[in-house]
């Protein structure tokens, strides 16, 4: 059994080790900070026991593969490398793709990893798509906050042994605030990264009829008043 790259092995926590799995793994782990890193590889194990939970059985009626590329690719936004001029869940879902393709991941197998990452903040909506997307979403909200099924006795703490937690909400949150506040159209109003700065910062949110009344506007609130 090949052991996964700077990890110790889990022998009662299967995953797949096939070589762009593998490639992946060393490549997010070279790019990322250990919490965010440990937090991703978490994900995959939490959306994993979800899945189970709802009857799903991994390679038979969800893509193993994809869901773990899914999960440990799904916070490449927030590294040095990934920091574009996107929220960070589209730089993430971008550089993603560009990773996968380079490992000459198909075309159709590179989409649904795509989807899993741009989608992964969507909550309702990334549940309802195909497992892969939604077994991702679950996991990742799962490692923040263990809301749904309690887990097995001692499962946390095997994962937990394997990959600490250090700290990884606050990690999470301050890579978000951080690439936020040197680009601010990185936080656009009603987003997860504009509200984690507007509580960071105190700044107020426009309204709905201001932000339409903002120029250029085609005035469907009427002429502005004064």
């Amino acid at each position: 059994m090949t052991p996964l790259p700077d990890l110790p092995d889990l022998p009662d926590l299967p995953f797949p080790r096939t070589e762009v799995a593998l490639n992946t793994v060393r490549y997010v782990r070279g790019i990322s900070a250990p919490a965010i890193f440990n937090h991703a590889v978490r994900a995959y194990f939490f959306g994993r026991f979800l899945g189970g939970q709802k009857g799903l059985r991994p390679d038979e009626d969800y893509d193993d593969e994809l869901l773990f590329l899914g999960c440990v690719l799904h916070d490449v936004g927030l590294t040095e490398e990934g920091d574009g001029d996107q929220t960070f869940d589209l730089d993430g879902a971008d550089l993603a793709a560009r990773h996968l393709t380079a490992q000459g991941v198909p075309a159709d197998r590179v989409e649904v990893v795509w989807d899993a990452v741009a989608l992964h903040l969507t909550g309702a909506i990334a549940l309802r798509k195909r497992p892969e997307v939604a077994l991702m979403a679950a996991g990742t909200g799962y490692d923040i906050r263990p809301h749904g099924p309690a887990l097995p006795a001692g499962y946390a703490d095997r994962v937990h042994a394997a990959l600490p937690r250090l700290g990884g909400a606050a990690a999470l949150h301050d890579a978000i605030v951080r690439q936020a506040l040197a680009k601010p159209h990185k936080a656009p109003v009603f987003t997860l990264p504009g509200e984690l700065v507007r509580q960071r910062t105190g700044q107020v949110w426009p309204t709905w009829r201001e932000l339409v009344d903002a120029e250029p506007s085609w005035g469907d609130y009427g002429p502005p008043a004064g």
